[in-house]
């Protein structure tokens, strides 16, 4: 019994881990923590301190930059700084929501395949390569072309566009530790499927998917401001940072920072998030295998 005991906890003593100081250290966190931290207040603070109504026209439209309005004023003669400001929010909610969903369904599909010893191994990943047959954005106006347009839809869409390649990392990660020795002792003493993934294959293939979250997130927040761009996301009066890109790109030549703002705010908080996953890579701790 304690043979197994100790066969059990050889992953913690064979893996490292996490270093908040290292990373704190790199370059990465340091400059991917701040820029993200920039992002957040725009987004979550800003709707509190626009200056001007997010609908309302407050000047001449298309104007540049002056004085009362930093930013100038959109097509329709809004403020573009306080549509900035409100842009932000419905980006990062979508991008969370979006992204959880991703690696829920990517997560329980990958681990089900990877110890999977029977049929539902290839059944699974034939599905999964049905949705990875079609080209990411095609499919998604598919899905809005037959389902309508909306947030609850263009979240679902992305789902579906993205999980399959959680899934199959996820699936990678779990056969390379579903032959090991721990895994194989969860099975002898009889533990569940559910147990075994959440005790023991988990915890052991979380650096592998935290070091994919940057990648993923990224995609999201392209695809989303990709069909938003494309008029198939959300409405005006909504501002949304790649909304406001779709509606100004008439007065780019009047009025660039009413496109380029909103672009420079989204290139921003991918490139934290990527600055992060590769701060965070960084930071794994490795010791040596035991002998």
């Amino acid at each position: 019994m304690s043979a197994v005991v100790e066969t059990s906890a050889a992953p913690v003593a064979r893996t490292g881990g996490f270093r908040w100081a290292r990373f704190l250290r790199s370059p990465q966190g340091i400059v991917g923590l701040a820029v993200l931290a920039f992002v957040l207040a725009v987004a979550l603070i800003g709707p509190l301190v626009a200056p001007h109504s997010l609908s309302a026209p407050v000047g001449v439209p298309a104007s540049p930059p002056s004085p009362g309005f930093p930013l100038g004023t959109d097509y329709l003669g809004r403020d573009v700084l306080s549509r900035l400001l409100h842009g932000g929010t419905s980006v990062l909610v979508i991008s969370c929501i979006a992204t959880a969903f991703i690696y829920l369904i990517g997560i329980g599909v990958g681990m089900t395949a990877g110890l999977s010893r029977s049929i539902v191994d290839p059944v699974l990943m034939r599905i999964v390569d049905v949705f990875l047959v079609f080209p990411p954005l095609m499919l998604l106006l598919l899905l809005i072309a037959g389902a309508g347009t909306g947030v609850g839809i263009l979240i679902v869409g992305i789902v579906l566009v993205l999980f399959p390649g959680v899934a199959r990392i996820v699936r990678t990660a779990t056969l390379e530790v579903s032959t090991t020795s721990y895994i194989e002792a969860a099975v002898a003493r009889g533990e569940r499927t559910l147990s075994t993934m959440r005790r023991e294959v988990l915890p052991n293939i979380t650096p592998a998917i935290i070091a994919d979250v940057g990648v993923r997130f990224s995609a999201v927040i392209i695809l989303a401001a990709s069909v938003n761009f494309l008029g198939l996301g959300e409405k005006p009066p909504a501002a949304n940072w790649g909304l406001m890109i779709a509606e100004n790109l008439q007065i780019v030549s009047s009025n660039i920072w009413s496109v380029l703002a909103p672009a420079i705010m989204l290139a921003l908080l991918t490139i934290s998030i990527n600055l992060l996953g590769d701060a965070y890579v960084r930071s794994l701790g490795r010791t040596e295998p035991p002998r």
